[in-house]
């Protein structure tokens, strides 16, 4: 029997994760040399960053809790890339650029195996790679990727052909897939809260319930006003809200669309759950621009999601829209039970690339992974920390995007329509060859 919508509601993160730490908000006046607003992958990663290179005197700040946004609410995917597709990146960067903006992700990937090592972060993980799979019937679109991966980004994906595949997943719906071995799957919020338990146990500070309403620059650095009426001042600010932007700064805000993504988790499957993945404990992707998203949980759940909207749905409206989802892919699933369902805003720019630089001297600014974060974010705080630290050398690979205006309201409406019209040519394209 499945839960009542307002008991499912909670996502599934959250009520696995166990008790966070509860990191003290700001209770007087204080001052650090650097002051990370948003306690998301972003900020902590900016904050270990600096910590990893000597300069401990950092507080990160967070309107509500560690991982409250897309950090602690995504599906978990570990891998390299960008919401922009690679064939765009070479395009747009030239080949050199591209390449090294490429390895950025990949890099991040491997730093992330480190921290989980090197910081005892446990968030079970599955180092077992990620499925891109094919969900229409011609493989050029597999070909070619893998190619161009190959030829000008110096990455290997292996080709899946349909037996196999199925030996993989117990499904009938992908004709092929190209698998990626450098990337794994996690728990997000535990690995946030682990990040932000690594960025104190580093000699660095975290405070949680801290808003800060006002951002000014003064002769000595920076004073930060917060909800409470306590003073905050630094040297330097970065700036890392994601898709809940903080209100501080119009051309940080204006370049982003907080986009809705939907996810589920189903109730414990048990052997079931090996039976859907008899050959592989993979995350697996499709290949279709409205694509699902989904993996195995270490506690034989079904994790599940997709869809992309400006609507934010209900528990039992998302819940029944992926559960649908679900039947198409695994149909001996049915009618499966669901234990949580929710969706999380992320931080989409026009460009499909992150935002990273310097806004005013001194102020600095990480957003808009566009879904792609947990590899993205990493690497935005390797950078933002390097440029801290005295190196911006790497920041002029990202400053083709900029800052431009999203063009809210009408933005949303635009990123809404886009989607329909991907999702209106995928559902032709699948029509026509099932008509075949």
């Amino acid at each position: 029997m499945q839960q009542p919508p307002d008991e499912r509601s909670r996502s599934y993160y959250e009520a696995s994760a166990g008790t966070p730490a509860g990191h003290s908000g700001i209770d007087a006046d204080t001052s650090a040399r650097t002051i990370v607003i948003g306690g998301g992958y972003a900020g902590l990663a900016t904050a270990r960053g600096l910590i990893d290179r000597g300069d401990t005197d950092v507080l990160v700040v967070e309107a509500e809790q560690v991982g409250f946004g897309a950090s602690g609410r995504n599906g978990g995917f570990v891998f390299g890339g960008y919401s922009l597709g690679e064939g765009s990146l070479l395009r747009q960067l030239g080949p050199q650029a591209a390449k090294r903006v490429y390895a950025r992700s990949i890099a991040a990937v491997n730093l992330i195996r480190r921290r989980l090592r090197d910081h005892a972060i446990d968030c079970d993980v599955v180092d077992e790679g990620v499925l891109w799979t094919n969900w229409f019937r011609d493989e050029r679109v597999l070909r070619d990727r893998a190619e161009l991966l190959k030829r000008h980004f110096d990455t290997d994906w292996d080709w899946v052909d349909g037996q196999r595949l199925r030996r993989m997943l117990d499904s009938p719906r992908y004709s092929a897939a190209l698998f990626e071995r450098n990337a794994l799957h996690l728990h997000p919020l535990k690995y946030a809260r682990g990040l932000a338990r690594s960025v104190v146990e580093g000699g660095g500070r975290v405070a949680e319930h801290t808003r800060v309403v006002k951002l000014d620059r003064d002769a000595s650095g920076w004073r930060l006003r917060t909800d409470a009426g306590h003073t905050l001042r630094c040297e330097r600010v970065v700036l890392c809200c994601g898709g809940y932007p903080a209100g501080l700064r119009p051309a940080i805000d204006r370049s982003i669309l907080p986009i809705a993504t939907y996810v589920v988790a189903t109730a414990p499957l048990g052997e079931r759950l090996a039976q859907l993945f008899p050959g592989t404990r993979a995350a697996v992707y499709d290949s279709r621009f409205a694509f699902d998203y989904y993996r195995p949980l270490t506690d034989t759940r079904l994790l599940w999601g997709g869809r992309i909207s400006i609507r934010d749905r209900s528990p039992a409206q998302v819940a029944a829209l992926l559960q649908r989802d679900i039947a198409r892919v695994f149909p001996q699933l049915g009618q499966v039970a669901i234990d949580h369902a929710w969706s999380g805003l992320m931080s989409y720019a026009k460009h499909e690339m992150p935002q990273i630089g310097e806004l005013e001297p001194g102020l600095w600014y990480a957003q808009a992974f566009g879904g792609h974060g947990l590899a993205t974010t990493t690497a935005a705080g390797e950078l933002l920390a390097n440029a801290l630290d005295g190196d911006r050398s790497g920041l002029a690979d990202y400053r083709t995007y900029g800052l431009p205006w999203a063009g809210k309201p009408l933005g949303f409406l635009a990123a809404q329509a886009t989607y329909w019209w991907y999702q209106g040519r995928d559902a032709i394209k699948d029509w026509r060859e099932s008509a075949r």
